[in-house]
């Protein structure tokens, strides 16, 4: 029999006095940077396993050969897909399932033709494609369809142990769940929260935290922990 996995179930409160502390640590983010939400969708499936400044270098790579759209991405062989994407890593990889997530665009009519559909449909939808996990979908559908889905990544759960409100344990969708269920569904806020999260462990809440440099260190009960 499978572990029963934990619940996660923080106050509201609590998490709108995290988003507040980061907020004034951080300023406003406005992420995520692209010039189009198929340009978001791209990032998302880039930027698995590494730096957002990778990406940055995979994308500009993309747009230099006219390759940034469904079509190109199809029309192209593996191979020149693959060299164009080889700064964010896993080129080869991340070749394929870019292939399979324009696959699916291309037969769904495009991303405006999915806006129409309810996230309860949606979600499932991408979740079925080729190489798109849980995060990745997540990403796709808050940054680039406008959905009040709240994007779990190591960052996140990082910093909600450190700050003792997660044991660390909580599987991807008990964290989102319990995000969606406290805090209202404000897109807005959703993206401006990640954003936050991203920044503060960029910054500070790395592997090896820099507590000294970190502003949220007075109410951070984990500290030093790895």
């Amino acid at each position: 029999m499978m572990p029963k996995t934990e619940d996660f179930a923080p106050s509201p409160g609590a998490l709108i006095a995290l988003y507040e502390q980061l907020r004034a640590a951080y300023g406003a983010q406005d992420w995520w940077p692209a010039d189009s939400p198929f340009e978001v969708a791209v990032g998302a499936v880039l930027t698995q396993n590494t730096a957002w400044t990778n990406v940055e270098r995979a994308i500009a790579g993309l747009k230099a050969a006219g390759m940034l759209s469904c079509e190109a991405i199809l029309a192209a062989t593996h191979e020149e897909l693959a060299e164009r994407i080889r700064p964010a890593g896993y080129f080869n990889v991340k070749a394929r399932r870019l292939r399979h997530l324009c696959g699916f665009l291309a037969d769904k009519g495009g991303l405006e033709a999915l806006a129409v559909l309810p996230t309860r449909t949606l979600r499932p939808a991408l979740l079925a494609v080729n190489g798109i996990g849980p995060e990745t979908a997540d990403d796709i559908l808050l940054y680039a369809l406008a959905r009040p889905v709240f994007v779990i990544d190591a960052y996140t759960r990082r910093l909600l142990v450190r700050h003792g409100l997660a044991s660390g344990t909580e599987d991807y969708e008990t964290l989102r769940a319990g995000f969606e269920r406290a805090l209202p569904a404000d897109v807005a806020l959703f993206k401006e929260y990640h954003a936050l999260i991203v920044e503060h462990a960029k910054q500070v809440c790395r592997r090896r935290p820099r507590c000294g440099d970190c502003a949220l260190v007075e109410t951070c009960g984990r500290i030093g922990i790895t």
